[in-house]
């Protein structure tokens, strides 16, 4: 169930995103986290906190978004894995993680919130800019809501 917008709430009031993707309902922005390139997060607009308080339609529309950003991340980081992670414990707005994962990053294979397993990550990623990754983002959102 939708509430006003606490004026503390970051996603509500972001500063600074690296936008790549939006619509009415909801955007990608892109996480700058130099251990995790490609990490990105899908923020919904409307301040909720649970998938449950959007409508059954709203509830597909962000999930047909979700996938598509797995799918573009999937091709242009080419991981081993892809965690997508919804909590909300903190920032208690509805908000997925989708992080790239490999299998000698820093916290493979717990999750990038646990302890780290090695002091450094080991092969790079692919080098992906902006610029590559929004496209990707475009073209995956349009083949999946294509159907």
């Amino acid at each position: 169930m939708p509430t006003s917008a606490p004026k503390d709430c970051p996603l509500c009031f972001p500063v600074g995103e690296t936008l790549l993707w939006h619509d009415a309902s909801c955007r990608v922005i892109r996480v700058d986290d130099a251990d995790y390139p490609g990490y990105c997060r899908l923020i919904w607009n409307e301040h909720v906190a649970e998938m449950s308080d959007l409508t059954p339609t709203e509830q597909r529309h962000c999930f047909n978004i979700l996938m598509a950003v797995e799918v573009a991340l999937r091709e242009c980081f080419r991981p081993e894995k892809i965690n997508l992670a919804s909590f909300g414990n903190v920032v208690p707005h509805l908000h997925w993680h989708l992080i790239p994962r490999y299998l000698d990053d820093r916290h493979f294979p717990q999750p990038i919130w646990g302890q780290a397993q090695r002091k450094d990550g080991g092969s790079p990623a692919p080098d992906v800019d902006d610029a590559r990754l929004a496209l990707a983002i475009r073209n995956a959102i349009a083949e999946h809501l294509a159907g």
